[in-house]
């Protein structure tokens, strides 16, 4: 009898021990997937944002992947000028009825090219036309060449939102003094990489002019924009010379 009564009091902290194991190896089961999702948010929130040529180049692969036929207007003070808008990969058409006129834009490797499309022929627009705006609107020959996507120097700024989504912030600066905006401020959807707002600002570095996506649509199946906002603005002001719309219908 006072053999096995030993035998049970030797026995009994080897079962604590074990239940002190089995308890550390609960925690410890408990912990570790915590650690690795903290381990991995922190790697995420670490990863550096993609470079400015990266955005940008999303940005263009976006612009020329389009296959569109589309009916649209410019809109301005009561004045409407219809047009239509095509688009075959890199080569995107705007037909103007009043005056009749199809401006043809070529997104290009290493630029974009603007040409006035005749019967037979296509003939550069010159640099003379670049500043003339369309029909008395805000829009210029010169918004359509989208040539600031081709820009060498260009920085991210960082992350905003624009009308709930999620952008990059980037400044582009013109390679040349003959453009008509010195710096360009851009905003670009992360996910989809669509331009959501565009700032340009003068020699001087006063804003001069405004793109704002208002409202998007889906047309089959993919979003496109439905209304954006153009606004010149007197420089070192805030005062608008002219609000035009751009307008795309299904």
């Amino acid at each position: 009898m006072k053999q096995s009564l030993i035998h049970e009091a030797a026995a009994r902290p080897a079962v604590r021990h074990d239940k002190k194991r089995t308890a550390a190896k609960q925690v410890l089961n408990r912990i570790l997937p915590l650690l690795v999702l903290g381990a991995a948010l922190t790697n995420l929130q670490a990863a550096p944002p993609p470079s400015a040529r990266e955005i940008l180049d999303q940005v263009r692969l976006q612009q020329s992947q389009q296959q569109l036929d589309l009916q649209g207007q410019l809109r301005s003070d009561g004045k409407v000028i219809p047009f239509r808008l095509t688009q075959t990969g890199p080569v995107i058409r705007y037909t103007f009825a009043n005056p009749p006129e199809t401006v043809q834009l070529r997104l290009e490797e290493d630029g974009t090219r603007l040409d006035l499309v005749f019967l037979n022929s296509t003939k550069k627009i010159s640099p003379a036309r670049l500043d003339e705006e369309i029909g008395g609107t805000a829009v210029t020959y010169g918004d359509l060449a989208l040539k600031f996507l081709y820009w060498p120097n260009a920085e991210v700024l960082g992350a905003d939102t624009i009308r709930t989504r999620n952008c990059w912030k980037l400044r582009l600066t013109a390679p040349s003094n003959d453009s008509p905006y010195k710096t360009v401020l851009l905003w670009v959807d992360k996910e989809s990489g669509a331009l959501m707002l565009m700032e340009g600002y003068d020699q001087k570095n006063f804003l001069v002019k405004r793109f704002e996506v208002v409202s998007a649509q889906k047309i089959e199946g993919r979003w496109f924009l439905k209304q954006m906002r153009i606004e010149e603005i007197a420089p070192g002001t805030d005062k608008v010379l002219n609000r035009s719309y751009l307008e795309i219908k299904k």
